[in-house]
């Protein structure tokens, strides 16, 4: 690929989105336009000591291969990032005691770097270039690999008292609640669930394929139905605390455009005001994009 800059374009941000599946690996000028980008399978199951490595041998080399000046970068991480690790990120072995601001600063010399919640940098990346720009409140639903939410109010993230607003993978879900082990929405809807439910009814292709052969009536489609339900019950809940003026779909199951029409099927009926339901026009980049706009923003205030 052949990289072409204009004067005083030679500074790069880098960009990193950890997730459970796949990394993603940007890098970008320093007003925050993509340049290179790469995905990179997480290999959840070798831990994470591996996938960071991975990433960061990557990072080195795209930078190398643009040509320019690394000084800042950004990492969009599942969980809640604490100063001594990350709590809630149960996906990948080993996660939750890597300390990755530090560990990046370490292995690519640079001071600047910022670390956050991969579904809040969706979010800012949606409300500085994407379905949100016009749109207030907000809702991002993050339907990967797990299952989460953000909310934005007047132009920015809220995050919540202890950076967990919008972790409704822990949302109590089914008629037996309490129960033990407590049942959560991430076990009935999440890219993982799907996979699995996909597994027990023999159809192969994980998610993508249970969404390809629900198009059909049959088992698949009644079996779907189900997980969109107790989704779509707690979206309503969502919409009923804030009142969003639009809901953007990120994240892999999201592609699916009959997620998205039998999330709105089912929401549609019960809500007083039914916002607007759309996907993110970042396909699977909006949390990437949103971790160049973390390194960028360490350009312009302290770290």
């Amino acid at each position: 690929m052949t990289i072409s800059t204009g004067p005083g374009e030679h500074e790069r941000l880098l960009g990193i989105d950890f997730g459970g599946t796949k990394m993603a690996v940007g890098v970008s000028t320093g007003d925050g336009r993509l340049l290179l980008t790469d995905r990179l399978p997480t290999l959840a199951s070798r831990g994470a000591a591996q996938a960071l490595d991975r990433a960061l041998d990557q990072a080195e080399r795209m930078v190398l291969e643009t040509g320019g000046t690394l000084v800042a970068a950004g990492i969009a991480t599942p969980g809640i990032v604490r100063e001594h690790g990350i709590d809630f990120a149960p996906n990948v072995p080993g996660w939750e005691d890597l300390r990755l601001a530090e560990a990046v600063r370490a292995r690519l010399g640079i001071s600047r770097v910022r670390v956050a919640n991969d579904l809040n940098a969706a979010a800012a990346a949606e409300l500085e270039r994407g379905a949100l720009v016009d749109a207030d409140p907000g809702l991002v639903i993050g339907l990967g690999t797990g299952v989460a939410a953000a909310v934005t109010v007047n132009g920015r993230v809220v995050p919540g008292f202890q950076g967990a607003a919008g972790e409704i993978a822990y949302a109590p879900t089914g008629g037996d609640w309490p129960g033990s082990p407590q049942p959560s929405l991430e076990r009935r809807f999440s890219g993982h669930a799907l996979d699995e439910l996909a597994a027990s009814l023999g159809i192969p292709g994980g998610a993508a394929g249970l969404c390809e052969a629900a198009e059909r009536p049959g088992v698949a489609r009644d079996a779907l139905l189900d997980r969109v339900a107790a989704l779509a019950g707690h979206v309503v809940t969502c919409c009923l605390l804030l009142d969003p003026q639009r809901i953007v779909l990120v994240g892999g199951v999201a592609r699916s455009d009959l997620v998205r029409r039998l999330l709105v099927e089912r929401i549609t009926p019960v809500l007083p005001y039914v916002p607007e339901v759309s996907v993110s026009p970042f396909a699977q980049d909006a949390a990437l994009i949103g971790s160049v706009l973390l390194a960028r923003s360490t350009t312009t205030s302290p770290v």
